[in-house]
């Protein structure tokens, strides 16, 4: 019997070098588990999804912003005119990106709150596969790019699981926002794939949408550098075109009295071209001038001189905005013609909601103020802060239009995002793929109602892969959206999406077979089927005319089966933000208000995680430091130009000094000269009535009267501000104190900094957080 020399330990397991001696040699030889590929001439993929982007904002669907590059990929595609989508932002990403109904996905609001329902989950399930895992596993590349918002806002500090970013959702990279909106200019914060980057300062000239096309454009070049073959799929969703809106200075010019003319007239123009277009059919009507919840929005030639030339800056910034996507949409599709792959390159381009009218009748250059949805504000709280026109549109400036360019925007609906007419969730898409399609000569219309969940199973349909069912091995739930392949290859084709629910924030929409009933609720009042209107939007596509009380029995069908469908997807209870409960937060989020100690070096501090220690409450930082004569710098900033505040040392004076920046208007107090040695300073803040916060800086905790600076009622922080978060030593990205920036950059302190502790204090009685335990708490005491 043959012997056999034994293995060593350390080759056991190693075919072919050794570790397993006495072997035929077919038996050592080397064996590799197979590639996964995609198959052979498989196209590319690019998704483009703009932010709050309305009907008309573009070229193809009647605009003037010159939109060149829209204007080709249309040219060569297909314009869908009766697409659809959800009310607001997080919702549309999540059925984009998965085919299912938000609600199925758990995403029937943004991803900002927890009431701690199935539908409102605001993660992605582990039982819910997305289009960027599904393409991965047949052997594409997965490139995801801009903003993200399908993170709630809890898991998005360095501590929380990472379940739901986008690398653990399918992308091979990641850069971008995890927020829902941001600076253009200096970005609260921004990640790469699991990490989040960190600037000490933010380059001269820089821009969003530029940085995130650089990254899109070398995540395509690497690709080719190491593979000429392999098909990617990249998901590029803008922050354009939210709110606060921010241009490069270059791209406003360019339109620099373009709507001098006002909102009547844009409307009118957009209007006829999309007539002539064919994007909506003769004789449609255009509304008459509605603003949200029945605010009158003024005819232009009513306002005087000077509010006219201010609310046409508003829209100059808005369109530079949509040219700089535009450019961003040129560059890539170079790129793609560089490599010869434009003609195997299937491009989507659409928005995820409508135009907004956030900006309230008269716009805003204190975005934060305005963007403060908080129970009880006073009447005199500010909602615009009276900055220079000049600088609307740049760093300086939170800036966002009236809601009368957010009708505008959505020429010839009526109504805007977080609304179920058509102006909230009708939205252009446009579709182009030369291989798979064919190319015409002119525009290629396709006028067949579909829906956003259509998209992902459009493209496994195009693309030739099948929805897997199953994620990890597990279960997943199946698309609620079809495939619209056929209407893209047949304008004869009927829609393959007969019918659809809608719901947001109690407002409410079933469509079926052009008939669309719709249930424009005010919060705090019952849901009532009298609430519903009744359009024929075959007929009347802009629903104009309701006709509830000439066909009953098809309206109570339709709302029967809107109710059906909303039990079926997970849709109740429904949630118009009125009760005080729905600001409840999971119990375990508390431990994010503990007092927490910050050393130097800290990474810049989350937003949210940052917001938990100090917003509407009295906190107390205090900051260990010692200073010499020589020193100067930031101590401990929190915000940027939208709301915060920032503790430095004066290198010019020797001060110790404190500036409160308040939504846009800058406070400061000095608190005499900085204390030499090592010394504990003190930061107070307490909460006053009627959102007001007083602020005390204090050079020790013996401090006499002139080494103490105070700021007396001043509006709280609310909502998203401080946006930026909390900064020990420095003032990274986004800068409190404007002249600071520009003398000093981010002002790193040039002491030595020991630590920064905030100690969070009594929250105020108006806090939603507080309001919403008494309000459970008084339920249970009832039940």
């Amino acid at each position: 019997m043959a012997r056999h020399t034994p293995i060593p330990d350390h080759a056991r397991g190693y075919e072919g070098f050794g570790g397993h001696v006495g072997r035929t040699h077919a038996q050592s030889t080397p064996s590799w588990p197979t590639e996964k590929r995609a198959a052979d001439g498989a196209p590319n993929v690019i998704i483009v999804l703009l932010d709050d982007m309305g009907y008309s904002d573009i070229g193809p669907f009647g605009s003037e912003i010159p939109t060149p590059n829209l204007d080709r990929l249309a040219a060569g595609g297909r314009i869908l005119t009766n697409y659809h989508t959800t009310p607001v932002c997080s919702p549309a990403r999540a059925a984009v990106l998965t085919g299912l109904n938000p609600h199925r996905a758990g995403f029937a609001t943004v991803a900002n709150s927890d009431p701690g329902f199935p539908g409102v989950r605001l993660e992605l399930g582990e039982d819910v596969v997305t289009l960027p895992e599904i393409l991965r596993d047949a052997g594409y590349a997965t490139f995801g790019v801009g903003k993200w918002h399908l993170t709630r806002d809890a898991l998005i500090n360095a501590a929380a699981p990472k379940a739901s970013w986008p690398v653990q959702r399918g992308f091979d990279h990641y850069y971008g926002s995890l927020e829902g909106l941001n600076s253009f200019f200096h970005p609260n914060q921004l990640v790469r794939d699991n990490t989040v980057v960190q600037h000490e300062q933010t380059p001269d000239g820089y821009y969003l949408t530029d940085d995130y096309t650089d990254n899109a454009l070398g995540y395509i070049k690497a690709l080719r550098a190491s593979d000429a073959s392999k098909p990617f799929f990249l998901y590029f969703a803008h922050t354009a075109m939210h709110g606060p809106l921010g241009a490069k200075p270059e791209d406003i010019v360019t339109h620099r009295g373009r709507y001098d003319v006002g909102w009547d007239e844009v409307r009118r123009a957009r209007h006829a071209r999309q007539i002539e277009l064919g994007i909506v059919p003769p004789g449609t009507p255009l509304p008459e001038r509605e603003g949200k919840l029945g605010r009158d929005i003024p005819a232009w030639d009513s306002l005087n001189a000077e509010t006219r030339a201010l609310y046409a800056r508003y829209q100059e910034v808005y369109a530079a905005m949509v040219d700089n996507v535009d450019q961003s949409l040129g560059r890539i599709l170079s790129l793609v013609d560089d490599l010869d792959e434009r003609d195997n390159t299937i491009v989507v381009f659409t928005s995820d909601n409508g135009g907004t009218a956030e900006g309230g009748p008269e716009g805003t250059r204190s975005y934060f103020s305005r963007f403060a949805h908080v129970a009880g504000l006073p009447s005199d709280w500010e909602a615009d802060v009276d900055l220079d026109p000049s600088l609307i549109g740049g760093p300086q400036s939170m800036a966002h239009y009236p809601e009368g360019w957010g009708h505008a925007s959505n020429t010839p609906f009526r109504f805007y995002k977080g609304q179920t007419y058509a102006g909230g969730i009708r939205v252009p898409l446009i579709v182009s793929w030369p291989t798979g399609l064919g190319s015409s000569a002119g525009a290629d219309l396709r006028g067949q109602y579909q829906y956003v969940t259509d998209l992902t199973p459009t493209i496994l349909d195009l693309v030739g892969v099948p929805h897997p069912g199953a994620r990890n091995n597990r279960p997943a739930k199946d698309p609620d959206g079809s495939s619209f392949a056929p209407v893209l290859r047949d304008a004869a084709h009927p829609s393959t999406h007969p019918e659809q629910y809608s719901e947001f924030g109690g407002n409410r929409g079933f469509y079926a077979d052009g008939w669309k009933i719709v249930a424009d609720h005010r919060p705090g009042t019952p849901f009532d089927d009298g609430e519903w209107e009744l359009y024929n939007v075959d007929e009347d596509p802009n629903e104009l005319h309701d006709v509830a009380s000439n066909h009953p029995t098809l309206l109570r069908g339709l709302a029967a089966r809107w109710e059906d469908a909303a039990w079926m997807n997970t849709v109740f209870p429904l949630n118009d933000h009125s009760d005080p409960r729905s600001g409840l937060r999971r119990p375990a989020e508390s431990r994010l208000s503990e007092p927490v100690t910050l050393l130097p070096g800290t990474p810049k501090l989350e937003r949210y995680r940052s917001s938990k220690l100090v917003q509407l409450r009295s906190f107390t930082v205090e900051i260990d430091v010692t200073c010499t004569p020589a020193d100067a710098g930031v101590l401990v900033s929190h915000g940027d130009q939208g709301g915060g505040y920032v503790v430095y040392v004066d290198g010019a004076s020797g001060e110790l000094r404190l500036a409160v920046n308040e939504y846009g208007r800058l406070h400061e107090v000095s608190a005499g000269a900085a204390p030499v040695g090592r010394g504990t300073v003190l930061l107070r803040a307490t909460a006053l009535p009627d959102f007001r916060t007083t602020w005390v800086l204090e050079a020790s905790e013996t401090a006499a009267t002139d080494r103490r600076g105070e700021l007396r009622d001043l509006w709280a922080f609310v909502g998203m501000a401080p946006f930026s978060g909390i900064d020990v030593g420095v003032n990274r990205g986004g800068p409190v104190h404007w002249g600071i920036y520009e003398a000093h950059g981010s002002y790193r302190y040039s002491g030595d900094l020991h630590s920064v502790r905030y100690v969070p204090g009594e929250r105020a009685p108006y806090s939603p957080e507080v309001l919403a335990e008494l309000a459970r708490d008084a339920a249970e005491a009832f039940d």
